[in-house]
Parts: structure tokens; sequence; C-alpha cells
């Protein structure tokens, strides 16, 4: 394939805070993605697990086109009824009872972690904690970073918010051995199903069973982030549900919008019943146009089957990765749930993302410097899967 123009990456009109490969995309569709010279791409990222409906959707476009004619904005002060028919949608889903909405994963986790404050404080718990897991990564907002695990996301930050406790994830143990030594302290539970920027680390088989048992016998929330996960993305529209968990607290993002910004915390029995007037709040979340966008993607994953077709195409996907990379001396391990697929590479590999996007046309993340993670559209088919799989053999082939 013949390598685009190379363009600017980050503009000097720009904070330094990212450092994007010098590739500009011009438009989308599907699962495929045009730069500025008219190369084509497979995109195996999908904006980090957001455009699961596939780019250029023509009813996600015709939603967006009707109401930006209709109305954007008019704040909570006001009864959105968009904003209505997307909490029922979701709470109907989920199994829960009241949703919040705002405009990303991080605020979304605020939002569940004021929940487990004033939960604690309905308990009387003066220095409440929230146990989280090592490797975690929850938002960049001061309290969402301090709930995360990310030495390279926290530096320079300090001091973080206190009243977080760290331990192994998937170690129900753990977690036991908390309820001894802190127990009365402990308000809640925060865990990823999949830890996606540690490397699609997986839970272990009957961990959030367990984890929803000890809460209950605890009288802590179990409250689960599924920013990533959520929304058909492991093969289930919540991955809590391989294992029949509800949560207390459920955060969403990411896919929810297609890429229009929205984030939303579920919240289920008394967790639901937290919130009062002006105990919390968000001037653009919830507004019409995101929440009918939601509304539609809903809509579309239902009618389409994506979620019955993630499970479908992330199984297949994994199986071919695993047959073909058995044996190859740069690959440690290939995991995945769904269409959230880590490949663990040997070596330093940040520059891997950008030699699959010149070289082989195909769009990945590296996370946590060395593990390739794929998060394809929902919309993969047969073909496409089979293209993505051959470009990112033929990338692992010239480093082997």
């Amino acid at each position: 394939m013949n390598a685009p123009q190379a363009l600017p990456g980050n503009h000097p009109s720009l904070m330094n805070n990212y450092q994007p490969l010098p590739i500009s995309f011009t438009r989308g569709e599907g699962c495929r993605l045009w730069d500025s010279e008219g190369r084509e791409y497979l995109d195996a990222l999908a904006g980090v697990a957001v455009t699961s409906v596939g780019h250029s959707h023509p009813r996600i476009v015709e939603a967006i086109r009707e109401q930006a004619g209709l109305l954007l904005h008019t704040s909570n002060l006001y009864r959105i009824d968009w904003q209505v028919q997307l909490a029922q949608q979701l709470t109907a889903l989920a199994g829960m009872q009241r949703a919040f909405f705002c405009n990303s994963g991080a605020e979304a986790n605020e939002t569940a972690l004021k929940l487990a404050r004033l939960h604690a404080q309905r308990k009387g718990i003066r220095q409440p904690l929230v146990v989280v897991m090592e490797n975690s990564f929850h938002g960049r907002t001061f309290a969402t970073l301090s709930a995360s695990d990310s030495p390279s996301c926290q530096a320079g930050f300090a001091p973080l918010m206190d009243g977080f406790i760290k331990v192994p994830f998937g170690d129900v143990l753990a977690i036991q051995a908390l309820a001894q030594s802190h127990g009365q302290r402990i308000a809640a539970v925060l865990v990823e199903p999949v830890q996606g920027e540690s490397g699609v680390q997986v839970a272990p088989g009957g961990y959030l069973a367990a984890l929803r048992a000890l809460c209950d016998e605890q009288h802590w929330l179990l409250m689960l982030d599924e920013i990533q996960t959520g929304l058909g993305r492991t093969g289930r529209w919540f991955a809590g549900r391989h294992e029949g968990v509800v949560p207390d607290v459920m955060t969403l993002a990411k896919a929810l919008g297609n890429g229009v910004p929205i984030g939303a915390c579920l919240a289920a029995g008394a967790a639901a019943e937290l919130f009062g007037p002006g105990s919390h709040g968000s001037t653009f979340g919830g507004n019409p146009l995101a929440c009918r966008v939601a509304c539609t993607v809903l809509e579309i994953m239902e009618e389409e089957g994506l979620v019955a077709n993630a499970e479908r195409q992330g199984r297949l996907m994994l199986d071919e990765l695993r047959t073909a990379l058995k044996g190859h001396p740069q690959v440690l391990a290939v995991r995945g749930h769904g269409l959230m697929i880590g490949i663990d590479l040997a070596f330093p590999a940040r520059h891997l993302a950008e030699l699959a996007a010149r070289e082989h046309g195909v769009l990945i993340n590296i996370a946590r410097g060395q593990t390739i993670r794929l998060l394809p559209p929902l919309t993969l088919d047969d073909a496409t899967r089979q293209a993505m799989v051959a470009r990112l053999l033929g990338l692992l082939e010239s480093v082997r």
C-alpha cells in the first residue's frame, strides 16, 4: 500500500497533551475510514469503542440532521422528552430504575462516586472508602483519576483524593479480607468487568457474581464501570449479564452516542433514590440531540442484532488470531471478550499503531505500552473481519 503524505500531528495552537498520528480522516462509512489523501483504512478501534454502529450510519445522520433543525438545547430546567425516552429504554434493558445523563464516561463515574458518598452518609460512615482495582482506569477528573491505578496519568497531579482502597483485579479473597479489616468504612466496590485500558484484562469467571453476593452481604453498593464494555461490546448488552449480575450503579458512555458526547449513570434499588433536587447536575447533560441519537443507537442495535453479532464476530476473530499466532515468538497471549480483544507482545510496541496504519491500512491502539487492543464496530461482517485479521497478521509478521 502506498503510504499517505505526512501531515502534522499535534498543532502548536493546541495544548500538548495528545500525540496524534500524522493522519487526518475526512470521512467514514461502516468499518472504514478515508484520510485526506483518499486512502482507505479498516477501523479496528471504532474511536476507542465509540462508533459501535459504524461510521455515518444513515439513521444516525438523519437523527442528527432532523434534531439539529428542531432543537439542540433547553437545559434541565425543563422536561426533555428524548431524555425521558432514553432513560426508559436504558433502565428497561439494564433492569434498573433511574438514569442520570452527562457528557462523558468520566462524568458518569463521578456521578457514581457521589452516589457512593451519599450511601455512606446514609449509613453514618464518616470516612468512607470505595474499593477499586489495581490497573483500573475510570477517567481523568480528580475523583476518577484517584480511583484509577495509572501512574502515567496520575503523574504531576498529587495530592490525589483519598477514600479509595486498591486490591488486585479478579481476587475475591482480597475483598473479603477487606470486609474484615475495613468493612465498617466501605461504601462501595467499583470495578470494570474487563479492564480495557490495561490491555483487555478479563475478569475470571464467577468474579462479578461473587462481588454481587459480597456487596449484598455487607450492604455495599456494587458499581460496574461499563463505559467500555457496555452496550453490546462483549456479546451481551452489559458485561455483567454474562453472570446474571445487576449492579446497584452502572456507568455508560462511549458507544451510547456513536460519537455524539453523552454519558449515563444508572441506579437500582436504594441507590436510585439517593439524589435529590440540587444534589447533582449538568448543563449540557441529556440534551435533546444527544438523547435522540442515543435512542437511535439502541434501536439500530436491536433491529440489526448487533449484540449477537458482537459475540459471534468476536469469537471468530479471537479463534483466528489464536490459531494464526500460536508459536509466534513475539506474541505472549491473545485474549478477549466479544469484540474486545488484546494481543500481548514481548516488546514495547507503541510504534506499531502508526506502522499498522501506514503500512497495513488498519487502525489499532496500543494499551499499557505493549498490548494491541482491538475494538472494531459491532457491525463487523465476515469479509471485513477476515481482512482485518489478515492485515494484523501481516503487521505481526513484519516484527517476527
